[in-house]
C-alpha cells in the first residue's frame, strides 16, 4: 500500500504548474518520499525557499488530491511505475535524471531491453523501409523496439516491430491522454496491446516543442543503443544520439544517398565513429551483455570525439564541474542532491559528473551516489 501511495503521491505533485522531473526528484532527494514533501511543515523547506518553484509547490499543495487524480488514471487507463520496481525499465533506471514516475499504458515486462530506432519526420521510402526491417530484426531478437510514435521513421519502426510479432515502446513528448501525431491513434492502440505508451507527464499536459527533447533522452536512455535511420544536419534524431553517447550506450547510423539531405546527419554521426549499421548483425556485434559497471568503464569509441565537437557550445564551463567538486567528499551524495546544492540543471549535473568520472576525479556508488576519489 505503501509503495502505490508514493507512486500517486509523486504523480499528483507534477500536476502543479511548474514541477517537472527534475523538480520532483529534488524533493524526494530532499525529504526521502514524496508523501514526506507533501506532509513537512513549511519551515523545513528552509534551505530552498530561495527557489521560485518551491514557493509554487508550497502553495498548492494542500490542493492536490491524490485519490481522485488515481480514479482519473484509472479511468484512462494509466498505469504508474517508479524506479526500483520490476517493470520499471532497467536500463532508464540507471540514468541519472531516471523520472521518478513514469505514467503508461499497455504493459511493461521485467528486465525487458530495449534498442531504439529513430530518423526524419519527413522519411523517404527507402528510410521507412530500413526502419521498418531493422525493427523487424530487433524485435526477433526479443528486444524491445523504442521510438517517439511521430511521423516517418517512429512510426516505421513502431509498425515493424509489430509486424514481427514483437514487443515495443512509444515515449510521448506530453500526458498519455493526447496521441500526437492524431493520425497515429490506431497505431498506438496497437502498441499498448503487448508494449506500452510511456511519459514522464501527467495527462492534461499537451505536447509543446520544449518537450520533445527531453523525450529524447528516455527513448535513449531506455535502450541499449540507438540507431539513427535518415537524419537531417540539424534534427531531433541527432539530439538522442546526443543523449545516447551521455548515457554510454552505443549509436548506430545507417548510410543514405549521398544527394539526400536526410543523409548528411547520419553521415556526420558516422565520421564521428557511429557503427555502419545495415541490419541486426551489425548491432549484435557490438553489444556486450549489460551491467551498470561496464557502462560506466566502457564509454563508447565514438564519444572522445562527439565531447570535443560538442564542447564548442554545449560543454559546461570548468568552474561548473568546480562548483560540482566542491559540493562532494568522502562521504556518498545523491546526485538529486547535488542538484540541491549546486542550483545547477539536471542535464548539466549529469554532464559534469560523467566528465569527471573519465578524468578520475569521482566515483559513482550505487543508488546515484558519488563521492570524491582521492
Amino acid at each position: 500500500m505503501r509503495i502505490i501511495q508514493e507512486k500517486i503521491f509523486r504523480a499528483s505533485i507534477l500536476t502543479i504548474s511548474g514541477i517537472g522531473s527534475q523538480r520532483l526528484r529534488q524533493l524526494i532527494a530532499y525529504f526521502g518520499s514524496a508523501a514526506e514533501a507533501l506532509e513537512a511543515p513549511a519551515g523545513a523547506f528552509s534551505e530552498l525557499v530561495h527557489l521560485v518553484w518551491v514557493q509554487e509547490f508550497l502553495q498548492h499543495r494542500a490542493e492536490l488530491d491524490p485519490g481522485a487524480f488515481q480514479e482519473r488514471l484509472r479511468r484512462e487507463g494509466i498505469s504508474l511505475v517508479m524506479p526500483g520496481e520490476s517493470a520499471y525499465p532497467y536500463l532508464l533506471a540507471e540514468c541519472p535524471d531516471a523520472p521518478a514516475v513514469l505514467f503508461y499504458k499497455g504493459v511493461l515486462q521485467a528486465q525487458q531491453e530495449g534498442i531504439a530506432v529513430v530518423g526524419a519526420r519527413k522519411a523517404s521510402s527507402y528510410g521507412k523501409a530500413a526502419a521498418s526491417f531493422l525493427a523487424g530484426g530487433i524485435a526477433g531478437e526479443g528486444y524491445a523496439v523504442v521510438s517517439g510514435l511521430a511521423r516517418g521513421i517512429d512510426t516505421a519502426a513502431h509498425q515493424g516491430a509489430l509486424e514481427a510479432g514483437g514487443i515495443t515502446w512509444a515515449f510521448m513528448a506530453g500526458g498519455l491522454d493526447t496521441i500526437y501525431p492524431h493520425e497515429n491513434t490506431k497505431l498506438a492502440n496497437s502498441i499498448i496491446e503487448k508494449g506500452a505508451l510511456l511519459s514522464e507527464y501527467p495527462p492534461g499536459i499537451p505536447p509543446e516543442p520544449g518537450q520533445f527533447p527531453a523525450r529524447n533522452r528516455l527513448i535513449s536512455g531506455s535502450s541499449r543503443g540507438v540507431i539513427v535511420v535518415e537524419a537531417a544536419e540539424k534534427s531531433g534524431a541527432l539530439i538522442t544520439a546526443d543523449c545516447a553517447l551521455e548515457q554510454g550506450r552505443e549509436v548506430y547510423a545507417v548510410p543514405g544517398p549521398i544527394f539526400s539531405e536526410l543523409s548528411r546527419g547520419t553521415h556526420q554521426l558516422l565520421r564521428m565513429g557511429a557503427k555502419v549499421t545495415e541490419d541486426m548483425r551489425d548491432v549484435l556485434s557490438e553489444l556486450a551483455p549489460f551491467t551498470p559497471e561496464s557502462r560506466l568503464a566502457e564509454v563508447p569509441a565514438c564519444l572522445e570525439g562527439m565531447t570535443r565537437v560538442r564542447s564548442k557550445g554545449m560543454m559546461q564551463t570548468e568552474s561548473k564541474w568546480a562548483e560540482i567538486l566542491g559540493c562532494l567528499s568522502d562521504v556518498p551524495l545523491h546526485i538529486d542532491r547535488l542538484a540541491v546544492l549546486c542550483r545547477l540543471p539536471a542535464q548539466d549535473i549529469a554532464l559534469g559528473l560523467l566528465e569527471l568520472q573519465l578524468a578520475g576525479e569521482i566515483l559513482q556508488l550505487p543508488g546515484q551516489h558519488y563521492v570524491l576519489q582521492r
